[in-house]
């Protein structure tokens, strides 16, 4: 092995060596950029907002007053129908059948009645000339009072069942839209069941609901014209509505009062997303911080403080009173002239060295 070679081998042996002995510095923390923020005391008001729909102030379920096989359904989910339009057929034959029994029973009473009354007659000229007793009369009297009762009764019947046979037609009792369908050709339906549900032209409600917590509030608003607000999604005008209804009990599922509030013939189409806005009283001396500024943990709401003397920062829990937009109501926990953090809390660790974040182009004495 030559003398070069030799040479090379011990290099590449000791290289590792120095290198595993040698000692590289850690890298300090770096020193992050942060937006801050001095706390002000300001007014602040806000309002409650809750996701609802726009509804007919009337709904009707509409249904056959005869059960019976569904043949025909001239009405579909989103259509327009006036008042006594024909919107559903049952097949009648049963019901006509039923009818000409009605009839020929009728028939019948007015027979026996007809003879009842000529037999009545006839004892009275008997009696009159002596051959029968008052007895006998009396007798055919009662015959006639029950041939007149059995007459009254057909003829009732014969009218029901002259209306039964009219239930086979499904018409419209208001003008209005068609919201929903329950009943398809050939389906069998007893007498009452929903066929289709009917929104009927007129006043509008925006329907909503309310936690357990507010709906005395709400409850509160019944009955005052202009209470609240509503506002159309994807709008930014907002229409006065006053609260009619607030539901007795709470629903069993959520937990929360279904409130109705009335809107009028607002020019709003049924089973849009409408918003409804309860306004708070404004109070005046409370802090306000940009939700960017809210850090949870533990289950606890704190923001981060700066310290401007070390320019370090620390944790300061905070209690929120609600919100007003993009910015939270601060209730306890901070005092004017501290300097929050609001931007970039999620990387901070308490003690941590940080600087002001500064603009392109903008100097430190600017901010």
């Amino acid at each position: 092995m030559s003398l070069p070679v030799r040479r090379l081998i011990a290099i590449s042996l000791i290289l590792p060596l120095l290198a595993a002995c040698s000692k590289t510095e850690p890298a300090g923390e770096p020193v992050r950029a942060v937006r801050t923020l001095t706390v002000a005391a300001g007014s602040a008001g806000g309002a409650h907002e809750y996701a609802g729909e726009v509804r007919a102030r009337i709904e009707s379920r509409l249904g056959f007053r005869v059960g019976g096989k569904l043949v025909r359904r001239q009405a579909d989910l989103g259509d327009t129908v006036k008042a006594g339009q024909v919107l559903a057929q049952l097949d009648p034959q049963d019901l006509r059948l039923g009818q000409d029994s009605a009839r020929a029973a009728l028939a019948s009473a007015q027979a026996s009645h007809a003879l009842a009354e000529a037999d009545y007659k006839r004892y009275q000229e008997l009696l009159a000339q002596g051959f029968i007793s008052a007895a006998e009369l009396e007798r055919r009297d009662t015959t006639l009072k029950a041939a007149r009762a059995s007459l009254e009764q057909a003829r009732a019947q014969a009218a029901v069942q002259g209306n039964q046979t009219g239930y086979a037609t499904l018409v419209a009792d208001a003008s209005g839209v068609i919201t929903a369908v329950d009943a398809e050709p050939g389906q069998v339906v007893a007498a009452g069941a929903p066929v289709l549900r009917l929104a009927h032209d007129g006043p509008r409600d925006v329907v909503f609901s309310v936690p357990e917590d507010r709906e005395a509030m709400v409850r509160a608003l019944e009955g005052r014209p202009g209470a609240l607000r509503v506002r159309l999604w994807g709008s930014t005008e907002t229409l006065p509505a006053t609260v009619r209804e607030v539901a007795a009990a709470t629903d069993a599922v959520t937990r929360t009062f279904l409130v109705k509030a009335d809107v009028g013939r607002a020019p709003f189409k049924l089973g849009q997303t409408a918003t409804a806005l309860v306004d708070l009283p404004r109070s005046d001396g409370v802090i306000k911080l940009p939700l960017s500024a809210l850090v949870e943990a533990d289950g606890k709401t704190s923001v981060w403080l700066l310290d401007a003397a070390s320019m370090t920062v620390k944790t300061q829990p905070v209690q929120l009173a609600g919100a007003e937009g993009n910015q939270a109501i601060v209730a306890a926990g901070l005092a004017p002239g501290q300097e929050v953090v609001t931007a970039g809390v999620h990387v901070l660790t308490p003690g941590q060295k940080v600087r002001r974040y500064v603009e392109a182009g903008a100097s430190q004495a600017s901010r």
